[in-house]
Order: C-alpha cells, then structure tokens, then sequence
C-alpha cells in the first residue's frame, strides 16, 4: 500500500517553476529561426543565456516556494535536451561543426529513451539524475554559445572558438560517461531489485 502522500510535495501544473519552463520551451524555436533565418547570432545567444538563466531560477523558485512537481521535474531536463539538439541542428547547417557530432549527442539520448522504456515495462521508475549528466550539459551549454561567438576572423573570435571545443570534447565524453553510468544503474536495478507496484511507484514519483 502506498504511504501517505503530502499535497505540498506535488504543486501541480501552474506554478511559477512550470511557467518559467514552459517559457524556455518556447525559445526553442525562436533560437532556430534567429540561427537558421537571419543568422541573428548575437540575439540567439541571448536567448540561450535567457534559457540557461531561467533554469537555475525555476529550481531556485521551485525549492524556496516550495513548488516542486513531477511536471516540473520532467520539463526541466526536456528542455535542456531541447535546446542541445536545436544548437546541435543549427550548428551542422550552418557548418561549425561536423555532422558525426551532431548525430552522436542524440544518439546517447535516443538509446537512454529506450532504457528508460524497458524499466518501464518491467515496472521501475526512471533513474535519478546523475551528477555528471548535469555536468555534461553544462559544459555543452556553455560550448555552443562561444562556437557561434568564434563564427569570425578577429582574436577574440579564435579565442572563443579554442575555448569552445574544449567545451564541447569535455562536454561530449561525460555526456557519454553519464549514459554509460545510466546504463548500468539500470542493470545493477534489474538484477538486484524486484519490480516497483503501481502503488509503490506513484509513491516514489511524488516524493
């Protein structure tokens, strides 16, 4: 049977956290269009330190004002994965980086998806976050914004561009190392523990 279950530990959908989210999410496009249309690079940088700002402070909000919900919860990594693959897509159009890279970010993605899909199916909730996942995409968030500032011939350009890569090579291995670790809590979880009940995982969900 499932423990009782406090009302202030779920929010619900409109709190402030979640519109904040929702707000990012609608810069999604706007990025691409500002990337992609009239290659507005500078405004497309505002808008991702817009987005990198406003998800510190929807957690900060969501902690302080006690509005933690699982919405919230999972808009925040979908949209920080949101804003990786249109930086990723906008990146291989316009030719600042190559395509393998574009495609192995996402990639890692696709097959946590269908991991996750599996605990699913066998019973178990998602896994927690990773301190390294939140590592990896800090570093691409910040990588992506100096490879458009390195989008010149000037010595700030170069140096924008140096600092970038290295961004982005550190980046892509944790994101990688980061899956690699999600995979095998997902199989430690197979083996050693015994499928979650409904009851048991709505309980786990809401705490």
């Amino acid at each position: 049977m499932a423990e009782p279950v406090d009302a202030r530990k779920d929010a619900g959908v409109l709190t402030l956290p979640n519109l904040l989210s929702f707000a990012r999410l609608a810069g999604v496009p706007l990025f691409l269009w500002l990337v992609l249309g009239p290659r507005a690079d500078g405004w497309a940088i505002i808008v991702l330190a817009v987005s990198g700002f406003t998800d510190w402070l929807d957690g900060q909000l969501a902690r302080r004002l006690h509005q933690t919900s699982t919405l919230g919860k999972l808009l925040d990594p979908f949209a920080d994965r949101l804003y990786i693959l249109a930086v990723l897509l906008g990146l291989a159009v316009r030719e600042v980086i190559p395509v393998w890279l574009a495609v192995a970010l996402p990639l890692r993605d696709v097959l946590l998806v269908g991991l996750l899909g599996y605990l699913r199916i066998r019973g178990f909730g998602p896994l927690p976050v990773h301190f390294l996942g939140k590592a990896a995409t800090f570093c691409l968030l910040y990588a992506f914004p100096l490879l458009f500032l390195g989008e010149g011939s000037s010595t700030f350009a170069s140096l924008a561009q140096i600092v970038g890569w290295a961004f982005v090579v550190w980046g892509t291995g944790l994101y990688w190392w980061a899956g690699i670790l999600y995979a095998y809590q997902a199989y430690q979880l197979l083996r050693s523990e015994a499928p979650a009940t409904p009851a048991r995982e709505e309980g786990r969900l809401r705490t």
